[in-house]
């Protein structure tokens, strides 16, 4: 099967935002996981001192490991959908409203631009899809 540029680029953008958020929860649950801070990645604290916090929800093991899980699955979906597969496009678009939760509240300001797009391009390329 020829799968569409639309949807591979949907795919590369799930993968990005899945990996690349992803890989930084890893450290944050390792440094909360021995008494420490959220690490700074680039001058900004890894998923902390967000609007979670300032509505007093702390970033915890179990928040980060949330996020981490639509991370893996984001991954997972972008994948899938680099091969054409409607189930990874409904697993992207099932996704959104979790991921727009951990978007807001640890302020990540590309989760977002990239849902808006690789939504567009996926449901652009629905018919395309098997």
């Amino acid at each position: 099967m020829n799968v569409s540029p639309l949807l591979r680029f949907a795919a590369i953008l799930l993968l990005i935002s899945g990996v690349g958020f992803g890989v930084f929860c890893i450290p944050a649950i390792r440094n909360l996981l021995i008494g420490g801070d959220i690490p700074t990645v680039m001058g900004f604290p890894a998923y902390g001192k967000g609007p979670f916090e300032r509505v007093g929800i702390r970033t915890t093991i179990p928040l980060l490991s949330g996020f981490l899980l639509v991370c893996i699955l984001e991954s997972v979906g972008g994948v899938l959908v680099w091969g054409g597969s409607k189930v990874g496009a409904i697993l992207a678009l099932v996704l959104l409203p979790a991921g727009a939760i951990f978007w807001w509240g640890f302020a990540l300001p590309f989760g977002p631009i990239f849902a808006l797009l690789r939504t567009i391009l996926i449901l652009l390329s629905w018919q395309g899809l098997k």
